[in-house]
């Protein structure tokens, strides 16, 4: 993938995971730090970049990412940027991540980083689907859509609009058919941490 044929990704790892009582990136997770499931799985997605956006614990989730990408051999496709009005809500990080992408890539895939369970392959299976003219593709298990999606091009734009806390729902709600829907193999697609309790439910997967 070069030039305008690239797909990019963004990480949102800004939230203060009030739920789960704060530090919830950074909680550990399978000999690692719940961050690192999800890091692992946005790398893993046929991306040319990633982009991760912190916003609270910022340094400490920053050191961390940097941490992933350097012992993974990442660290030339990572793109760190902070919001610093993230306790708006998720809007605001996807504004600041959008603005980082870089000019004419052929979409986005939004990952949150409080998901460590992605499926393999699962990403390529949505860049099939937009590269076949899809605008925009979500996984779904048993029904319920899930993450990441992939935000064709032409959507791109409204990211950069968002508020509060709209996240890539806001731009995916009104698509109809032009959604394509992507079956997942797992659940993983709809696991994520809120609470301490959603770790030991993770550790059984």
């Amino acid at each position: 993938m070069t030039g305008g044929d690239a797909f990019e990704a963004i990480l949102l790892a800004a939230g203060a995971g009030s739920r789960f009582g704060g530090g919830k990136l950074l909680a550990p997770w399978r000999g690692g730090v719940l961050l690192d499931g999800a890091l692992a799985a946005t790398f893993a997605a046929p991306v040319r970049r990633v982009v991760v956006v912190t916003g609270a614990d910022g340094v400490a989730v920053g050191q961390a990412v940097r941490a992933f990408a350097g012992r993974t051999g990442q660290a030339d496709r990572l793109h760190l940027v902070h919001a610093p009005d993230h306790a708006e809500g998720m809007g605001a990080s996807l504004r600041t991540a959008a603005a980082a992408l870089s000019k004419g890539a052929a979409g986005v895939f939004v990952f949150l980083g409080d998901m460590p369970r992605i499926p393999a392959g699962i990403a390529d299976d949505l860049a099939q689907a937009v590269r076949s003219g899809a605008l925009a593709a979500a996984p779904v298990f048993q029904g319920e859509r899930g993450h990441p999606a992939l935000i064709g091009r032409a959507l791109i734009p409204q990211l950069l609009i968002l508020k509060g806390d709209a996240g890539a729902r806001a731009v995916l709600k009104d698509l109809g058919d032009r959604l394509v829907r992507v079956e997942a193999p797992d659940d993983g697609v709809l696991f994520d941490v809120d609470e301490r309790g959603d770790l030991d439910a993770s550790a059984k997967k």
